[in-house]
C-alpha cells in the first residue's frame, strides 16, 4: 500500500471539498522549480531541497483556492507562513514539519474563504506564500518535495537586490525569543529567527538575508567548552549545519551577499572563561578569510563585538589590527544595548524588544559602509 500517496490524496480532499466550484486537476511542481525562490544555504537532489540552517525560507505564488506543500524532516522544525504580506508582520501561522513525505495544508478553502469572503476578485487573484524556518539546525534537517493547488503556480518574486549574510550563535537563531520570562527553559517552540535583530537589519533596508549559526557555538571555545577544537570557523564551510559534508560552494549558489555581519563571541566567553587571544584572534582571521575566499579580496565585512565582556572588543580589534585584509569594520555592543529584565526571553537570551535595540545599533553602520540611506522606515 502507498502510504505516501494516500497521505496526499486525503491532504488535498482537505484542500479541495470546501468548494462549490468546477473541480479541477491539481497542479504539482517540485521544490527545486524554477518558478518557486529559496533563500538560504539549501541542497538540491531529484527535485527535492534540503536544508537545515535556521531563517531559511522560500517564496511560492499561486493562482487557486488552496495550498498543500510535501516535505520530510530528520526531527521536528517549526516555521511561519505568510500569504501576501512580507516578514514584518505577525505571521498568519506557525506549522510543524515532522516525519516522512508529509503533506501539510498551508491554506485550506475554508481558510481562504474566511480570509477573503464575498470578495471573489481577491480570492481569484494570484497569491504568494512565505514559508520561513524558525528554528536551527539542531532541530534537524527539512527537505521540502513540492507544493500542490488545485489552480496553478506562477512566478514567485525573484531575490532582492541586497542581501546580507549574517553569522552567529544562539543569538542569530533567535533562541528563546518568542518568551518574555528569562527565567524559563528554552524550547523550540521560543525559539524564532524572524525576531532576530538579523531579520529586523535585513527587512530595514530591504535585504534577503542567509543565516549560519548555531545556538552555543563561538570562534575558538563553544559553550562551556575547551578551546581549540570544532567552532563556527568550520561550520561556515558547511552546506548543513550538522554535516561536515558537503562543503559549501558559494560560486555556484547564485545568491552573492553585499556585506557579511559576524556576531560571534558570546560563547568563547562563557561560564566566567576565555580562550586565550592568540588562538581567538588567529580563528577570526581565518574565519573572514573563509569570507573572502567566497566573495571577493574588497568585500566588505562587519564584526560585532558582544556586549557580555569588554574584553572581547579587544580581541577582535587585535583581529582587526593584523588580518592585513581589506575593507574590515568593527564595532562594539556594551551592556546598555538592551536591558536585562523585561527585554530578555527563555534562558536569559534577547527577546524581541532586545534584538530590537540591537538592529538599531548595528543598522548606522551597514549604512555607512554600505552607502545604504537611513530612510525614515520603520525598524521592526
Amino acid at each position: 500500500m502507498d502510504f505516501k500517496r494516500i497521505l496526499t490524496l486525503v491532504a488535498l480532499a482537505t484542500c479541495l471539498t470546501l468548494s462549490a466550484a468546477p473541480k479541477q486537476d491539481p497542479a504539482t511542481i517540485k521544490a527545486s522549480d524554477e518558478r518557486i525562490t529559496i533563500i538560504g544555504r539549501t541542497m538540491t537532489a531529484d527535485g527535492d531541497v534540503s536544508f537545515d540552517w535556521t531563517g531559511t525560507y522560500a517564496r511560492v505564488r499561486f493562482k487557486g483556492s488552496c495550498l498543500t506543500m510535501t516535505a520530510s524532516d530528520t526531527k521536528k522544525n517549526y516555521y511561519n507562513v505568510w500569504m501576501d504580506s512580507d516578514m514584518k508582520s505577525a505571521p498568519d501561522k506557525v506549522i510543524a514539519v515532522a516525519g516522512t513525505d508529509t503533506t501539510i495544508v498551508l491554506f485550506s478553502q475554508e481558510e481562504m474563504k474566511a480570509r477573503f469572503g464575498k470578495d471573489r476578485k481577491a480570492a481569484a487573484a494570484d497569491h504568494q506564500v512565505i514559508i520561513q524556518k524558525r528554528t536551527e539546525g539542531e532541530q534537524g534537517r527539512t527537505t521540502i518535495k513540492g507544493f500542490t493547488t488545485d489552480g496553478e503556480f506562477l512566478q514567485a518574486d525573484a531575490p532582492k537586490d541586497r542581501i546580507i549574510e549574517f553569522i552567529g550563535g544562539s543569538y542569530t537563531c533567535g533562541y528563546g525569543s518568542e518568551n518574555s520570562v528569562r527565567t524559563d527553559p528554552f524550547t523550540p517552540e521560543t525559539e524564532n529567527q524572524n525576531k532576530t535583530y538579523a531579520c529586523i537589519i535585513s527587512r530595514y533596508f530591504n535585504a534577503e538575508q542567509i543565516v549560519v549559526a548555531h545556538s552555543g557555538w563561538g570562534i575558538a571555545r563553544n559553550y562551556n567548552g575547551k578551546p581549540g577544537g570544532a567552532s563556527m570557523v568550520e561550520k561556515y564551510q558547511q552546506t548543513f549545519d550538522l554535516e561536515a559534508d558537503p562543503k559549501w560552494d558559494a560560486a555556484s549558489c547564485g545568491l552573492k551577499p553585499a556585506i557579511t555581519v559576524i556576531y560571534l563571541g558570546t560563547n568563547d566567553f562563557s561560564t566566567g572563561m576565555q580562550p586565550a587571544e592568540r588562538l581567538f584572534v588567529k580563528n577570526y582571521i581565518q574565519l573572514m578569510k573563509e569570507i573572502k575566499d567566497n566573495y571577493g579580496e574588497n568585500y566588505p565585512i562587519l564584526c560585532v563585538a558582544p556586549k557580555n565582556d569588554i574584553l572581547m572588543l579587544d580581541y577582535i580589534r587585535k583581529a582587526y589590527d593584523t588580518c592585513g585584509l581589506k575593507n574590515i569594520h568593527i564595532m562594539a555592543l556594551t551592556p546598555e544595548v538592551h536591558n536585562s529584565t523585561d527585554e530578555l526571553g527563555a534562558s536569559y537570551h534577547p527577546n524581541y524588544a532586545g534584538h530590537l535595540k540591537k538592529a538599531y545599533a548595528i543598522i548606522p553602520y551597514i549604512s555607512t559602509i554600505m552607502g545604504w540611506e537611513m530612510a525614515e522606515n520603520e525598524i521592526r
